[in-house]
């Protein structure tokens, strides 16, 4: 059976560090970067709402949530979560992930996502991580199927928007036998990445 504990994991310029109080101002920043608070399909909080965003976080059950930071600069760059943990069933989500617009369709991405699979299914012994995003918000599903997820299906009318809309919900999983190939896709598409260090 898993146990998700916080940790620190930095890999390729990026670390992921256990969310707390003190990263709310970087987080503010980074949302401020493209003003990401107004895309309707994300979950980014505005400046008003980041210390909010924050202790939500830090309080949801079934939930283990990263600043993520620009480990050369020791700058808060972005967010991103264990979630929906079912130990009984090892089993984990990797969700509400968002970046400063200036590191989008970087290496910032996949190095967290390929941080996050390996802890998950080679430390914590995962048998399957699972994936969702908005069933609008079609960027996010290209990029989670560029990872090797599978799409499991859309869960309709499924979860409130911030704008009162509801939304379906897209779920993607990796199963532990589909990880080595998932594993090696992600290290290729890194050493492919402008001034990505080797994997």
């Amino acid at each position: 059976m898993i146990e998700v504990r916080p940790l620190t994991l930095e890999f390729n310029g990026v670390r992921l560090e256990p969310l707390a109080p003190h990263h709310a101002d970087g987080l503010r920043a980074a949302a401020a970067d493209g003003e990401l608070w107004n895309l309707r399909v994300t979950s980014v909080p505005t400046p008003q709402d980041t210390e909010r965003y924050v202790e939500a976080g830090l309080t949801m059950n079934n939930r283990q949530a990263f600043a993520v930071v620009d480990a050369a600069s020791d700058t808060v760059i972005g967010t991103t979560s264990y979630h929906d943990i079912v130990p009984e069933i090892d089993r984990v989500e990797i969700g509400y992930t968002w970046y400063a617009k200036r590191v989008q369709r970087s290496h910032v991405n996949t190095s967290c996502k390929l941080m996050l699979l390996a802890h998950a299914f080679d430390t914590l012994g995962c048998a399957v991580v699972g994936l969702r995003t908005d069933c609008e918000n079609f960027a996010s599903q290209a990029a989670i199927a560029r990872l090797g997820a599978r799409r499991d299906g859309v869960l309709r009318h499924h979860a409130l928007r911030r704008d009162g809309t509801v939304r379906d919900t897209v779920m993607f999983s990796i199963l532990r036998a589909e990880w080595p190939q998932v594993r090696a896709g992600l290290q290729a598409r890194l050493a492919h990445h402008a001034g990505a260090v080797a994997c």
